[in-house]
């Protein structure tokens, strides 16, 4: 699985889990560590029910873990010991419908992806330290895991740009995702990218 592994980095302290009935005390605890993940969306942004007017932070956990109990939630969780420090999320479409700039992406769609990655999250204390890189490496093993196919993602450009004091790219960017062997696509906004990988079973 070359694809996948030569992002990794074999000397990483960090373990992975799967977000689960089990592991979801792990995630709810870094959810609101970090103001429940920018001002309550508890990653549902790629949800079918998705966040924003209408939603309160309550009802987007309270979506988040019905999702977990029906088994229809995809998430890599990072750790550090007994400590969750991040995620990456992923699914199908259908689990993950909502993106951002829709319109601009439907223009230029070709052939539709089997898998979305979604949010990439670090907990504000552990960044810059791999947790974003270990989280996608374990996400596309597990994809590999069922099957493979064809993986989509939509990260943002740093090159080029002026310095983004402060921001934090919650779809990753595309320096992580070339790592991993990700081809650009297309554009979809000034500084989104849509980015494509194929991963074999």
């Amino acid at each position: 699985m070359d694809t996948v592994l030569k992002g990794m980095d074999p000397a990483s302290s960090f373990s992975t889990r799967p977000l689960s009935p089990a592991t979801w005390n792990d995630f709810a605890a870094l959810v609101e560590a970090n103001n429940g993940v920018w001002g309550g969306c508890w990653c549902m942004g790629f949800h079918p029910e998705g966040v924003g007017k209408g939603h309160t932070v309550e009802g987007n956990r309270l979506a988040k873990r019905a999702h977990v109990d029906r088994g229809t939630v995809h998430q890599i969780l990072v750790y550090e010991g007994d400590q969750c420090l991040g995620w990456c999320q992923y699914g199908s479409p259908l689990e993950l419908p909502n993106i951002q700039n829709p319109k601009t992406y439907a223009k230029g769609l070709g052939e539709m992806p089997d898998w979305r990655i979604g949010c990439i999250f670090t907990g504000s204390r552990h960044r810059r330290r791999g947790v974003a890189r270990a989280a996608l490496g374990a996400a596309l093993g597990a994809i590999q895991d069922a099957g493979g196919g064809l993986v989509e993602a939509y990260p943002e450009q740093i090159e080029g740009r002026p310095p983004q004091r402060g921001a934090y790219f919650h779809t990753g960017t595309t320096d992580l995702f070339e790592e991993f062997g990700f081809e650009r696509d297309r554009k979809i906004a000034m500084w989104r990218w849509v980015m494509r990988l194929r991963i074999k079973s």
